[in-house]
């Protein structure tokens, strides 16, 4: 029997200009909530909070 896929991929978007500026994977059995991390946004070029969003194929 296949077990669940526990860690899935997120997209991490600006929270100012809401560019989608990186891509990483999350335990979700872990990591139930939504993470935020300050991350440097390419367009608005300053560090900037970055908010998950789920990653589009």
């Amino acid at each position: 029997m296949a077990k669940k896929e526990q860690r899935v991929l997120i997209a991490l978007v600006c929270q100012e200009c809401k560019s989608q500026n990186y891509i990483t994977v999350k335990n979700k059995l872990n990591e139930t909530e939504k993470m935020t991390f300050k991350k440097f946004c390419k367009t608005c070029k300053k560090h900037t909070a970055h908010k998950e969003t789920e990653k589009l194929d």
